[in-house]
Parts: C-alpha cells; sequence; structure tokens
C-alpha cells in the first residue's frame, strides 16, 4: 500500500509544477459555490426562488429563512405586509417600504423587501438579527452563516454494508481497510448538497466543485486542512487516488483551505505498485459513482460523495 501510494503522490507532484499562481487564483473564482443560506451549519433550501445580492444585501424567499429560525409567518398579499413572530419578538415589512416595525417600534432599513416574479423576498440580515440571531458572510463560500457555526458530522448518518460496494474495490481491497489496517465497519454515502459537514472526528469539509486550470479538469475541495487525498470509485476498476497537485494550496482569510486535485492523473498506470497498460489520458470522471476520501479520520468507515459531475 506503502509503495502504491508513494508512485502515485510522485507522479501527481510532477503536475503540481506546472499550475502558476494565476492559475490558482482564477480557479478560485470558478469554485466558488452558489449563494447559498446556512442555519445553524445546516443549508436552507428554498422553495420557488433563489437567494440574491442586491447592493451588498442578500434577499431571500419571505419563508424560507423564517421557517428555518422557527418564526411563524404570515403574509398578507392584499395590504404587501408580511409578518414574522418568534417567542415575543415581531417583524412587520411591507413591500417597496424602507420602514419596518420591530416590536412594534418604527426602525429604518438600508433595503427593501420587494416582489419579484410574483415572488416577495426580504432583506436576509435585517431579519435574521431582529428575530436574534447573529449573521455572517462567507466571502470563500458566498455563503451566509446564521446562528451557530457548527457543522453536521458524519457519524449521525446512516451507515450502510460495504458488500455492495465491493465491485469498487476489486483491484484494491487495501482501501476497505483504515490506516491501522483493519477492515471499515460499512460506508457513509453523502450528497454533495449535503456539505458542509465534518468527518466524524476528522476534518471539516465545505464544498466541492470542479474547476478548469489551464484548459485542464480539477476537483476543487474546500476543508480545514491542506490536501486531504480523495478517490474516484469506478465499478469494477482500480481506485483514481489523487492528491493535491500544488504545493502552496489556496489559503484563505477564515483558515479554511482549497485543494486542487486531477481528474485524470499518470498514477493511474500504477496498481498495487505495479505498471499497467492503461491509458491514464482515457478516464472520463463520469465513469465514477463516488469520489471518496482517504482520510484517517474517521477510521471507523468510509465517506464517500456519491459524484455530482456525472
Amino acid at each position: 500500500m506503502k509503495k502504491f501510494l508513494t508512485v502515485l503522490l510522485a507522479g501527481n507532484i510532477l503536475l503540481g509544477f506546472a499550475l502558476s499562481a494565476d492559475s490558482v487564483m482564477a480557479a478560485t473564482i470558478q469554485a466558488k459555490s452558489k449563494l447559498a443560506v446556512l442555519v445553524d451549519g445546516r443549508k436552507i433550501k428554498f422553495q420557488g426562488g433563489d437567494p440574491f445580492m442586491e447592493n451588498g444585501r442578500v434577499q431571500v424567499p419571505l419563508r424560507g429563512v423564517g421557517e428555518a429560525l422557527g418564526a411563524k409567518v404570515d403574509y398578507n398579499g392584499a395590504g404587501k405586509k408580511v409578518k414574522y413572530t418568534k417567542g415575543n419578538k415581531t417583524i412587520e415589512l411591507t413591500l417597496g417600504s424602507k420602514q419596518a416595525l420591530v416590536d412594534g417600534q418604527s426602525v429604518a432599513m438600508d433595503t427593501v423587501a420587494k416582489a419579484i416574479k410574483g415572488r416577495t423576498y426580504v432583506p436576509l440580515r435585517f431579519v435574521s438579527e431582529n428575530l436574534g440571531e447573529s449573521v455572517s458572510w462567507d466571502s470563500v463560500g458566498q455563503w451566509v452563516w446564521i446562528g451557530k457555526k457548527t457543522m453536521p458530522n458524519t457519524d449521525d448518518l446512516p451507515l450502510q454494508s460495504l458488500d455492495k460496494f465491493k465491485k469498487y474495490y476489486t483491484k484494491d481491497a487495501v482501501l476497505m481497510k483504515n490506516f491501522r489496517d483493519v477492515p471499515y465497519e460499512g460506508i457513509k454515502v453523502i450528497q454533495s448538497e449535503q456539505l458542509p459537514l465534518q468527518l466524524g472526528k476528522g476534518n471539516k469539509v465545505y464544498s466541492i466543485s470542479k474547476v478548469k486550470i489551464d484548459g485542464e479538469d480539477y476537483i476543487a475541495v474546500r476543508s480545514n486542512q491542506i490536501g486531504t487525498p480523495i478517490y474516484f470509485m469506478v465499478v469494477n476498476s482500480s481506485a483514481k487516488y489523487r492528491r493535491e497537485v500544488v504545493w502552496r494550496a489556496d489559503k484563505h482569510s477564515d483558515g479554511t483551505v482549497t485543494s486542487y486535485f486531477p481528474v485524470k492523473s499518470r498514477g493511474d498506470v500504477f496498481v498495487n505498485g505495479e505498471i499497467t497498460n492503461t491509458d491514464w489520458t482515457k478516464f472520463d470522471l463520469k465513469t465514477a459513482d463516488y469520489i471518496a476520501f482517504s482520510t484517517q479520520f474517521p477510521e471507523e468507515y468510509i465517506v464517500a460523495i456519491v459524484n455530482p459531475f456525472k
């Protein structure tokens, strides 16, 4: 196993020297995720419309954020009024007006609630803060964090048996054991939309995306540490193991790091330390059903994301 990983690492490092700082910066911009809102570390799924930025303020559909914060939402379409009630707190907004009522007191806003194509949008920060929640902006992920920043943990997700996943490890059964050489108890399968997640007692993964650098495809993974290896899971094939391809990952001011992994790698010609006749240039990411994290923790199970790039 050590020989296998050493050979793959060497191949990926060679690719790393071809990346310029400008290329990595361009990839970072492309890797930014769609504007999203998280409440206590969980993304809100808005019905009937997506959040958008206007004059530096995030506007959201009226019901999504209120319900996520546990508030009662009332909307009077005829009077063009929106009311939020949570405990002893109330907020009343009038569409098109910069004056709001907060606990019965008139308060001036720097933006307004408005109707767009039949959907009513409200200013996210104003509503959230006046319902007693903290709000912060994540410029890297293009996210708004509301409330606690504690992430959901993969420990709390259902564990699946590895038996039905053996077809992905026919040539790399060693990957079904942890770093202590103990067989994994199972596998946790997640969707990319479930991110961010903490991997057991291990690192935190914020997002995964596909970007182009100098015309080549890379997987960009934002996490709280540099270069957690990944591998692509392909039926009845060797795992496509990947390490980051730059010595200096893209470090962000919030302490997170974006690492870049090549979709195609010369390392694919090696299987268990032996050279094969595999043409590494022919690999198609769409053939992979899952993208797994190769980490020390969690040591009880494998974490794999359903391939969002098929």
